[in-house]
């Protein structure tokens, strides 16, 4: 097919406001009217690979989307990563390392470029999920950020006492290494903070030797005497996991680590 058919194809499947514009050998930019939810349009090209045509994003989606969230969060297990696989498997949409790329099958180039489109837009919404949904990955969020920022032989996840035989007592996260070992715990909710204090009291009874980090999704959120007896027991709380409270979580550990 030569660029008028590709072009009229590509307006017939998709919709009339498209343009194709050469950008040197065998490439060119697809001008399309869809946008990300700031008004950038996506960025869509098409060129030759090998015997055949690619649709590409040139890597633009994920870095549209670091500017709002944290896309690590993408390579790890969770809800995030889950539609964002899902959104790409659906429109057989490939990713190259952060580029994401539609092989054209055939002469099927509007075919391409509507399932393309379709995959970017359910990618873009990755950052808007719902509020329920978004409080489900608070601990996916809160994990990959902690392996990123300690060795993965200084700490254990879902780390339970050889006294708790019966695993009543976990501890989200135990950094370890250090004359009295960090215990971080992911708060997103009040029943967690409830079940913290007793587990923080119980290792009290066994008198372990640690200490107790909290990072809260929202401290404000809580009622104010469950949340009394807790900070009676926890030793450094986070009131939240702002980008602004993020430094200073980083900063803490790193001292931790540090010092030990």
């Amino acid at each position: 097919m030569n660029m008028g058919s590709i072009k009229d194809d590509f307006k017939k499947t998709v919709c009339g406001q498209i343009e194709l514009n050469p950008q040197g050998d065998d490439r060119f930019l697809v001008a399309t009217p869809f946008r990300f939810s700031d008004g950038d349009h996506f960025v869509i090209a098409l060129k030759k690979e090998g015997d055949g045509w690619v649709l590409t994003d040139e890597a633009n989606s994920l870095m549209h989307l670091s500017y709002c969230m944290d896309v690590d969060v993408l390579e790890d297990e969770g809800n995030r990563k889950e539609i964002f696989d899902n959104s790409l498997s659906l429109f057989a949409v490939e990713n190259r390392g952060g580029e994401l790329v539609k092989p054209v099958v055939g002469d099927r180039f509007g075919d391409a470029l509507f399932n393309f489109v379709q995959a970017l837009m359910k990618v873009s919404d990755v950052s808007f999920l719902t509020r329920e949904r978004v409080r489900s990955t608070f601990m996916e969020d809160l994990f990959a950020f902690l392996r990123k920022n300690i060795p993965p032989d200084r700490i254990q996840f879902n780390w339970k006492s050889d006294r708790d035989a019966s695993g009543k007592y976990p501890v989200d996260a135990r950094i370890n290494h250090m004359r009295r070992p960090l215990f971080l715990y992911g708060v997103p909710h009040e029943d967690k903070m409830k079940d913290v204090t007793i587990s923080l009291l119980t290792f009290e009874k066994w008198q372990l030797k640690f200490q107790s980090v909290a990072v809260f999704e929202d401290l404000q959120a809580m009622q104010k005497k469950p949340l009394a007896r807790f900070l009676d027991v926890n030793d450094k709380p986070f009131s939240s996991f702002d980008d602004e409270n993020k430094d200073r979580l980083s900063d803490y550990l790193r001292e931790a680590l540090e010092e030990a």
